[in-house]
């Protein structure tokens, strides 16, 4: 239960998102680019939030993504759940079909507590808490450099 580079993308792009004025478009390739993600593989992550209903896809020169809720509202668990499907949580660590107590896998027993333990950090973060921590300066959304990512803070 090791989160994709799929589930990656789509909560630093809802981070992203969730650090601009509420209600403003923003454009795939801008998100992108603040995140150093490819803006094609982004727009297939952002459309399928928008399937998922946490985001709302305007077309057009005015086009662009904005969050239909507040960040407060919005979990890591809702974007996973949406990114990795429903049974991301059941699946095996080695990725056998059937991995339960009654018929475990090797690392089954030790795994399973901390599937738990990521079940409950993924379920409690929210996009507003992460999105702050972002804007303080004190955490950084992507693996760019700090130059980059100083127009991040500037818009927040």
């Amino acid at each position: 239960m090791i989160l994709s580079r799929t589930t990656q993308y789509a909560i630093q792009a809802l981070i992203y998102m969730a650090t601009q004025p509420r209600g403003v478009k923003i454009l795939n390739r801008n998100i992108a680019e603040s995140l150093g993600a490819p803006p094609t593989y982004l727009a297939k992550v952002l459309q399928n939030l928008c399937r998922g209903n946490l985001l709302y896809s305007y077309r057009g020169k005015q086009g662009g993504f904005c969050l239909q809720e507040d960040g407060e509202k919005i979990t890591l668990m809702q974007i996973a759940v949406i990114t990795e499907g429903h049974g991301f949580t059941k699946d095996c660590v080695l990725g056998l079909k059937v991995c339960n107590d009654a018929v475990p896998c090797p690392m089954h027993k030790q795994w399973h507590p901390i599937k738990q333990e990521i079940v409950k950090l993924l379920e409690n973060q929210t996009l507003d808490t992460l999105s702050t921590a972002v804007m303080s300066g004190k955490y950084q959304l992507a693996d760019l450099p700090t130059a980059l990512m100083s127009g991040l803070k500037s818009h927040g």
